[in-house]
């Protein structure tokens, strides 16, 4: 007797935890310095042509020395989300993205 089994590809976005399309909270962190919160605005821009600037929340650390910037952005797909992550550690000026 032959058992056959179906296997079936999993679909991704049944996998994730993100409801496409959604917005989406990234917190960014670097040096308080002239440009970073510019810097960070360009990078949101080019993945999510929607994003509005006005929305971005600061706060700077307990000794004035970092910046925690928080965008967001509208979420469309995983490949989305993880260019943009890729982009924004590896932006010179980023220290941690979260």
């Amino acid at each position: 007797m032959t058992t056959e089994t179906t296997t079936q590809t999993p679909d991704p976005r049944k996998e994730s935890l993100i409801e496409y399309p959604s917005k989406f909270p990234i917190k960014v962190m670097g040096d308080d310095v002239e440009g970073f919160v510019h810097a960070v605005t360009q990078v949101a821009e080019r993945f999510d042509p929607t994003f509005d600037a006005a929305t971005i929340e600061l706060r700077k650390s307990s000794g004035g020395k970092y910046l925690g910037v928080t965008i967001t952005v509208l979420a469309t797909s995983r490949e989305q989300l993880d260019d943009l992550y890729r982009a924004l550690t590896s932006h010179p000026m980023v220290k941690v993205v979260l």
